[in-house]
């Protein structure tokens, strides 16, 4: 199904009547304003006793464009330099960086070792030159950068890039089947032991973090990687398993130990605060063997083993979980500050980052984008008031297109939302937030994301990660041509 694209919207009200007819409730402003027209989105904001300089925030990413012993190319040293320019004065995370080299997601992702922290450093010291190169002598004086520590969980592909080797945190019904995982076979399954052990990385993951001079960590539990993976584990025994406690207890020692070891660094973690039933397509394109329409996975039967979701009705949110887990971050955990997404990009990227052109391995969008964004908006706002006193960065903007500084300037606004995240909309035009906060024309350059999901579908084939159509680095790419025979339905040459 044809929705009309954002584009095709020439005003605000435009704007609007489509999001009437969708019968989607979103306030968003009319103009959008600068810094010295003391727009929303130019406030100071206090994060853990830092005072962060505006409302923008750069969403971490996996480039596939490390090398294989898990140091940054000239791609990822380009990508930081970009996210010092955008005038972001929120760095979270930068990059997907595994505590581990078996909890990788691609083979050219970095990782912890002694031998990439110096490739980590360059990374750190290129974004805050850059920033003070576009912003000023003085501008990092506001700005907060945190790296995001990750392990995989059923999605590593640490050697091949077509091989899946997943660790889990228990046997999922319709995700085993889907990675093609015997529900019989425990060999994936990681053990007590092997869960002590990982919190043992991600401490000293982090301790390498202070020393390079990171402000904060993320520890990751979103997108049905590990982390999230245990919040869901209902079926699992023992002392990471079963009740909402033992669930959650993977974050709560990992917190407590960096609390302890590293007190001088804040703690953040992205959090799938909702999820849903896995999705594959209807069908497929004769000709093309392009994916059709998405729909729920078949095979669910009696409760759902999912995170935020009605397990009786798991294509209904239920927050009472996920807000339990804020308040318990923010009173016991020690956390200062929490990203907040949905979903995974594995069994229902519509879910997680809507999109009008679905990547290689997804499915045509059940509903139009803009309702998937506009759930996470809702959700996030619903969490907001919650805990209000904890700062929280919000997702799902980037498909808002040219209204997404008039959709964000109004959440922050209204409370409903702290920081205006952004991940796909860096990559193509990464200058978009200081252009906004100096009352420049954005649209100008027509950098905008469109959404065509490159940036997804090259990974997903094997290839790094950018915005082929738009960043002209990335268009000169000989990879450009091996992409478009891939999205044609042809075999590379």
């Amino acid at each position: 199904m044809a929705y009309p694209r954002v584009a095709s919207f020439k005003t605000v009200e435009q704007f609007r009547e489509r999001l009437s007819e969708l019968d989607q409730s979103l306030t968003l402003d009319d103009d959008v304003l600068s810094a010295e027209q003391d727009s929303p989105l130019a406030a100071a904001c206090d994060v853990g006793g830092f005072r962060v300089g505006n409302r923008w925030a750069v969403h971490p990413m996996e480039g596939w464009d490390g090398t294989r012993d898990g140091k940054p190319s000239e791609f990822t040293v380009r990508r930081w330099e970009h996210f010092g320019e955008s005038g972001c004065k929120l760095i979270w995370g930068g990059e997907a960086f595994a505590v581990r080299p078996d909890g990788r997601a691609n083979p050219n992702q970095l990782y912890f070792q002694e031998d990439s922290l110096p490739g980590l450093e360059t990374l750190l010291q290129t974004l805050r030159g850059a920033h003070e190169r576009e912003f000023g002598a003085n501008a990092c004086d506001d700005l907060l950068v945190g790296l995001q520590l990750t392990h995989s969980g059923r999605y590593c592909r640490p050697n091949e890039k077509a091989k899946l080797e997943p660790r889990i945190a228990y046997h999922h019904p319709l995700l085993d089947r889907r990675i093609g995982l015997d529900p019989t076979d425990d060999s994936a399954l990681l053990t007590d032991d092997d869960v002590w052990q990982l919190i043992d990385c991600y401490v000293e993951a982090a301790k390498a973090a202070e020393r390079i001079g990171f402000q904060f960590v993320d520890v990751k539990h979103c997108h049905g990687y590990l982390g999230h993976e245990f919040l869901s584990a209902f079926t699992r025994p023992g002392p990471f398993g079963g009740s909402f406690e033992n669930r959650t207890r993977f974050l709560r020692e990992i917190c407590g130990r960096i609390r302890q070891e590293c007190p001088n660094l804040l703690i953040g973690v992205r959090l799938s605060l909702f999820d849903m039933l896995p999705f594959e397509p209807m069908d497929f394109h004769e000709k093309t063997g392009r994916p059709g329409i998405g729909q729920p996975m078949s095979g669910a039967t009696g409760d759902y083993t999912g995170f935020g979701c009605d397990r009786h009705d798991p294509m209904k949110i239920d927050l009472t979980e996920p807000i339990e887990l804020l308040k318990a971050m923010r009173d016991e955990m020690g956390v200062a500050i929490v990203n907040i997404t949905a979903g995974s990009p594995y069994y229902n990227p519509h879910i997680q980052r809507p999109a009008y052109f679905p990547p290689s391995d997804g499915y045509q969008p059940p509903e139009d984008p803009l309702v998937g964004c506009c759930r996470q908006l809702a959700a996030t706002a619903e969490a907001k008031r919650a805990v209000p006193d904890l700062p929280i960065v919000g997702s799902a903007y980037t498909y808002f297109q040219e209204y997404l500084p008039h959709v964000g300037q109004a959440a922050v606004r209204n409370g409903d939302v702290d920081f205006v995240g952004l991940g796909r909309m860096v990559l193509s035009q990464w200058q978009l937030p200081a252009q906004t906060l100096r009352g420049e024309d954005y649209r100008v350059a027509k950098k905008i994301c469109r959404t065509f999901s490159d940036c997804t579908t090259g990974p997903r084939n094997g290839l790094i990660s950018g915005c082929y159509p738009l960043d002209d680095k990335y268009k000169k790419l000989p990879e450009f041509e091996t992409l478009k025979q891939i999205k044609a339905g042809k075999t590379p040459s």
